[in-house]
């Protein structure tokens, strides 16, 4: 799917045009609720660097993005907007979305070997992985492996993460992907 469709699929679920497992649990309604607030926030901000708008428009030969993620996930919430308009930034991006509930193509991006979202798949032309990114920046999953490996309950780890992805002001993940594509370059 597009990144309108995806974006599409927000309402869906919030109108209740679209209830099926996990969105018939109130949980989730609520998560993806969050989740499109903190979607549209970083819309509004768009806080790409000049530095990353250079890495992205001197991509110089077609590549496929896969961006594997789902409505309730919040990592995904702070990392697919910077995703998205990276690739509205070069010709030669196309972006996919991939929901990771409905495909089994998480399988061979695992982590740990888990399904963590989201997952960015960037490939050559020729349909060969040049790399993958996430599920969160580094310093970001080092505090959440961290927290689980000390049973911090979920609500905390939650509250971490979130306060943490709000001071980063989506630096990392320019930084991390910016590393990752000029070593493609390399």
């Amino acid at each position: 799917m597009d990144w309108n469709t995806y974006l599409g699929l927000f309402d869906d679920i919030l109108e209740k045009r679209n209830t099926e497992a996990p969105y018939d649990k109130p949980a989730y309604w609520d998560y993806v609720r969050m989740n499109k607030s903190r979607t549209m926030r970083w819309l509004k901000q768009n806080p790409i660097s000049e530095e990353t708008i250079a890495a992205i428009k001197s991509i110089d030969t077609p590549q496929k993005w896969i961006l594997i993620t789902e409505p309730w996930c919040g990592d995904a919430a702070h990392s697919t907007p910077i995703i998205h308009f990276f690739s509205e930034l070069n010709p030669n991006i196309e972006l996919e979305i991939v929901l990771r509930d409905s495909s089994d193509l998480i399988d061979s991006y695992l982590t740990n070997g888990g399904k963590s979202i989201p997952k960015l798949v960037v490939r050559d032309e020729n349909d060969n992985d040049l790399f993958s990114w996430g599920p969160r920046p580094e310093e970001a999953q080092t505090i959440v492996m961290d927290m689980k490996a000390k049973e911090s309950p979920y609500e905390e780890v939650h509250k971490v993460i979130q306060n943490w992805y709000n001071k980063d002001k989506a630096t990392l993940i320019q930084e991390e992907l910016n590393e990752l594509f000029a070593r493609v370059k390399a």
